[in-house]
């Protein structure tokens, strides 16, 4: 595996944690040569994270301060060997809007326990909201890089 994608609604709130909690984990367990990206099915180019998301990672000693959205393209999609998504209908417009996708796209828990089962969108929700995302997306991808270090 080269590159790994999570993809969200607008790539400030759950895509952009994942990226920045993924590539921490990676880096503590010293896994290399995995290129961590994120995007959105509706980003605003060039918005930056949100402040919840900002404020809840550094806490973890992660900054995501210089995150900056952008759209799902089909570049970035043939570019990755594994696409996560929050949400089921982040999945389904995924498959729906791009061939090729198909066996490389799942949601983060299905990939991770075998569920379907959505990230809470924390949008608007304050910082508890956001520290719920944060710690569904954080145990889901812990998982994830158990399997990839077997």
């Amino acid at each position: 595996m080269r590159q790994v994608l999570f993809v969200c609604t607008g790539n400030t709130c759950r895509s952009s944690m994942a990226e920045g909690l993924f590539k921490d984990i990676l880096d503590r367990k010293e896994i290399r040569n995995i290129k961590v990206d994120s995007a959105g099915v509706f980003a605003m180019e060039g918005s930056r994270a949100s402040k919840e998301a900002i404020e809840i990672l550094k806490k973890e000693g992660i900054d995501i301060s210089s995150h900056r959205a952008k759209m799902v393209n089909k570049e970035l999609l043939d570019g990755s060997d594994l696409i996560l998504t929050m949400t089921r209908s982040h999945k389904a417009a995924l498959i729906n809007n791009y061939s090729g996708v198909q066996g490389k796209v799942y949601t983060l828990k299905e990939y991770a326990f075998g569920i379907e089962e959505d990230i809470m969108d924390p949008y608007g929700m304050g910082l508890r909201a956001y520290e719920e995302s944060k710690k569904e997306i954080e145990e889901a991808l812990e998982k994830i890089a158990e399997k990839i270090q077997e």
